[in-house]
């Protein structure tokens, strides 16, 4: 048994282990290179040791949180300057002809007019008389007052009037032309021996509900106008030249 140990013994190769050698100094980069290698200087060469840089990684994916709210708008901002105009474009091609429209209503033209006589002649009582007919030519939408002997105003505008009277013989003829309260136009003829025919027109600028009318004026002396119940001498007319 023995014997056979030690066969085993020496037959087995023989491995040399180097020695450990010292661990080596440690180097900056900032120190001088040693001599070049085959030179006479064997100073030994520092090892350089190696420290990784180590750079700090975040996972913005793991940060991020939901989305949030729509926030509120803004207040418009200003307008900028305005750019100049551009070009024409060019015609375009004709429409179809299109379909046409419905009627309109018919043009309402204004009308006022009146024409009306006295048969009976007048005298005055009063200072003043309003002069009443009794007879109709015409009353358009009788705007002439029969009973008040009074035009009335219903349309607005430029009026023509007309007043044809006769005198009695001897007697003074004294009448005006009423607008309302005030005179516009008088007719007057002195007492003489022989009758005759007066006649006055104006014009006048009405606004509505004024009234024109006749009116007899005593003075020191009797006024009168005559009339018959054969023939009309006695007539005031009057039409709307242009309404407003």
């Amino acid at each position: 048994m023995l014997e056979a140990l030690l066969l085993m013994f020496f037959s087995s190769p023989v491995v040399m282990v180097p020695p450990l050698s010292a661990p080596a100094a440690c180097r900056r980069c900032c120190d001088p290179v040693g001599p070049a290698e085959g030179s006479g200087d064997q100073t030994a060469m520092p090892e350089f040791s190696h420290i990784p840089e180590v750079r700090t990684y975040i996972n913005m994916t793991i940060l991020k949180g939901d989305k949030g709210d729509r926030g509120d708008r803004g207040t418009p901002g200003k307008g900028g300057e305005q750019g100049l105009p551009g070009s024409i474009g060019p015609t375009g091609p004709q429409g179809s002809k299109g379909q046409a429209g419905l009627p309109g209503e018919p043009c309402k033209v204004q009308y006022s007019a009146f024409s009306v006589g006295r048969r009976k002649s007048l005298h005055t009582q009063d200072a003043y008389q309003t002069v009443i007919f009794d007879t109709v030519f015409v009353n358009l939408h009788e705007h002439f007052d029969m009973f008040e002997g009074k035009f009335l105003c219903s349309v607005a505008g430029i009026y023509f009037f007309n007043v044809n009277i006769h005198t009695w013989n001897f007697k003074e003829t004294y009448l005006h032309i009423m607008q309302n309260h005030t005179e516009r136009a008088i007719i007057y003829a002195q007492p003489s021996d022989r009758s005759i025919m007066q006649s006055q027109s104006l014009m006048l600028e009405l606004e509505l509900g004024d009234e024109v009318w006749l009116r007899l004026y005593k003075r020191e002396r009797e006024n009168a106008i005559y009339s018959d119940d054969v023939d009309v001498y006695i007539t005031f007319s009057g039409y709307l030249v242009t309404p407003k």
